[in-house]
């Protein structure tokens, strides 16, 4: 593992921005999509949400979690697991206040707002040259018995 790969990860988590977010609920395991904000400084990934919400008590009872980014239009992937922790860090989250938040809240000073913190500890990203490369590279392994190059797979611990 490189400083490069993991400086990719960062700029994925940032380029991406949306993701998937799983906790899990006694035995089953629930996702729900979440504007992930990044902080270079402290190697941490935020999210804001709700007091009231069933993944703050998923997260109470099991705070592993795993998050999954997805860029489709340029085939770029990543999945992140790490534990999770809420707080109610008021300064935080005036810091990671911003448009599509107030689809849920407010304002900042909304007492229902918490914050949800994931210390990642690995990840795993696949970087692809894009759709019409990659296919084109897989029409043309399935009538030679190579394998296609499409992309960088990374397993890269945090």
């Amino acid at each position: 593992m490189s400083n490069d790969d993991v400086q990719r990860v960062w700029e994925l988590v940032e380029d991406i921005g949306i993701c998937m977010l799983a906790s899990r609920d006694g035995t089953e395991i629930r996702t729900r999509p979440m504007a992930a904000y990044f902080d270079r400084r402290t190697d941490l990934i935020y999210f804001l949400t709700d007091v009231a919400s069933h993944k703050d008590e998923e997260i109470a009872r099991d705070p592993h979690v795993a998050l999954a980014f997805a860029d489709t239009s340029s085939q770029k992937y990543l999945s992140i697991s790490g534990v999770a922790r809420l707080s109610n860090d008021r300064e935080r989250i005036h810091e990671l206040w911003s448009t599509p938040a107030k689809a849920w809240w407010d304002s900042p000073d909304d007492p229902n707002i918490r914050v949800l913190e994931v210390s990642p500890h690995d990840a795993q990203y696949w970087d692809s040259p894009g759709t019409a490369i990659s296919y084109v590279k897989m029409a043309a392994a399935a009538f030679t018995s190579a394998k296609p190059e499409i992309g960088e797979n990374r397993k890269v611990d945090l």
